[in-house]
């Protein structure tokens, strides 16, 4: 158990540049206190002591910010980044050396029974306000960008980023090329271009037709 614990606490002074002492990190760090009652849930939740369970969840919630459902099975070296509005639910599997931040949903798509949430595999990076939803596996080494919806599963080794979710870098290699943080896809906006480039192509036609009757009708009062 000490080992864990130590090794919860070297996991944040890798990730975290701002921690600078042991006492800082136990006492004001919301990710790690998330995580350390996360074990105690989850190990009442394994012993079907369920509404013990639901409740140190709860608790943990209300003092981090942070949800996490008892039932999810978390890895080794865990980190959470501020962590305000995580969430994560009960059938989701984390690997080792995962990172999430702040804002990030590990969550299922609908009432539906059984494996719903997501399978985060080792060394998973998943940025700030990413949506990773349904029972989908997230590559390993594979990274999530801010603000990202994920519907399908993403191979590992991957940078994943828009909405919907799209592979932009795989093994090392461009997926898309000229890729831009700001310039993100935006599937509504796409979609009224098309509608646009439609509606141009239908009132070109109509035209022609136009045109074409105005001829006939020239020819016939000849």
């Amino acid at each position: 158990m000490f080992k864990r614990l130590k090794e919860d606490l070297e996991v944040v002074f890798e990730q975290d540049p701002a921690a600078r002492n042991y006492f800082e990190v136990i006492l004001t760090y919301s990710g790690l206190h998330a995580i350390w009652y996360h074990r105690l849930a989850h190990a009442l939740y394994k012993r079907k002591f369920y509404f013990l369970a639901r409740a140190v969840s709860q608790f943990s919630r209300f003092l981090t910010g942070i949800e996490i459902h008892p039932g999810a099975k978390i890895g080794r070296r865990f980190f959470i980044d501020h962590g305000m509005g995580v969430v994560i639910g009960e059938t989701c599997e984390i690997g080792d050396n995962v990172t999430v931040f702040q804002g990030v949903t590990l969550g299922g798509t609908g009432k539906e029974k059984g494996k719903r949430h997501p399978t985060i595999m080792d060394n998973a990076l998943i940025a700030t306000g990413a949506k990773v939803l349904g029972s989908i596996t997230i590559g390993e080494n594979s990274k999530i960008g801010a603000g990202s919806v994920v519907l399908k599963d993403v191979p590992p080794n991957s940078t994943v980023v828009g909405v919907p979710g799209t592979v932009v870098i795989q093994d090392g290699k461009r997926v898309k090329k000229d890729f831009n943080h700001r310039d993100l896809p935006d599937p509504i906006s796409d979609h009224f271009k098309a509608l646009e480039a439609e509606v141009a192509r239908l009132r070109e036609m109509l035209e022609q037709v136009k045109n074409e009757r105005s001829k006939q009708y020239d020819n016939s009062t000849l």
